[in-house]
């Protein structure tokens, strides 16, 4: 793909991340409402089962279980693996901290994209980008503050999970030129499911009630529409072009949290995050500034 024609289809990309931005925001609400009542396995347990049955009931749309076929087995492996820790990683930070606070360290991956889609995508990334890269992360250090007692366990698997997830985003654009969005999506949901059934403890099962059967199959819905969504943005554009417009779910996300847990971050938090979007934007303008050169 020339660079002509990847800036083509930028709005179009832009849209369908948009759509995974969404939902991902509306997978997380439930999430977070969800883990205060039941364990994390039996979440992603649940959450995983319903969303496989739901794309395979929506395979025919998608070039049907043919679709499913690939060559690429390695890959689709590896991507699970990175699934695994990004899903188990970031619900368990989000279970244990303020939803604002959980969103802005996860979304320190567009950042690691850009890292990462210079090393192995060998894209070309200048010192202003590598600047802002920089800069972005001691928007992180803000946040965390080490020594101040804010570093825990829980932050470091958000961070773990931050890098899996763009991990997975930079194999997806990999992978972009032979397998389908159906494909793509549904191996990623194979391994974190497999991990719950394997560690899921009988005793721990709590029966979900209607309450929390309506929380699972939206929070399964919701997750439906982010796989596709960030499928088919990063499938088309560089990670490094899309990837801060998924900051908008912090907005998205600070907003829920105050009016639905009350939760209201300090100034470190807010300061932290500002830099970090302020760093993925200047890291986009600038890519398109050396797109618009060549």
């Amino acid at each position: 793909m020339s660079p002509l024609d990847e800036q083509e289809n930028v709005p179009r990309a832009a849209a369908w991340l948009v759509l995974g931005v969404v939902g991902g925001l509306g997978l997380d609400l439930c999430a977070k409402q969800i883990l205060q009542t039941y364990s994390l396995v039996q979440f992603v347990l649940l959450r995983s089962g319903i969303a496989m049955f739901i794309m395979l009931a929506i395979a025919p749309r998608f070039g049907g279980i043919e679709a499913l076929r690939t060559k690429e087995i390695g890959w689709h492996f590896l991507r699970t693996l990175f699934a695994i820790g990004a899903m188990y990683g970031f619900f368990y930070g989000l279970a244990r901290m303020p939803l604002v606070n959980a969103l802005t360290l996860g979304y320190t991956a567009p950042l690691i994209m850009t890292v990462l889609a210079s090393i192995f995508l060998k894209e070309t990334i200048g010192w202003r980008r590598w600047a802002a890269v920089t800069v972005g992360f001691v928007g992180v250090l803000m946040i965390l503050r080490p020594g101040s007692g804010e570093f825990s366990f829980a932050a470091a698997a958000v961070l773990i999970a931050a890098f899996c997830y763009a991990c997975q985003a930079i194999t997806a654009r990999r992978l972009s030129g032979t397998e389908s969005t159906l494909a793509l999506s549904f191996y990623v949901v194979v391994g974190p499911l497999v991990v719950a059934l394997a560690v899921m403890d009988a005793q721990t099962w709590l029966s979900p009630d209607l309450a929390g059967w309506t929380l699972l199959c939206v929070a399964a819905v919701a997750s439906i529409f982010a796989w596709v969504g960030f499928v088919n943005g990063y499938r088309a554009v560089s990670p490094a072009t899309l990837a801060p417009l998924e900051y908008i779910a912090l907005v998205g996300g600070a907003v829920a949290g105050f009016l639905i847990w009350d939760e209201v971050p300090d100034n470190w938090v807010v300061f932290g995050a500002l830099i970090i979007i302020g760093s993925g934007i200047f890291v986009v303008y600038r890519g398109e500034a050396k797109k618009a050169e060549v």
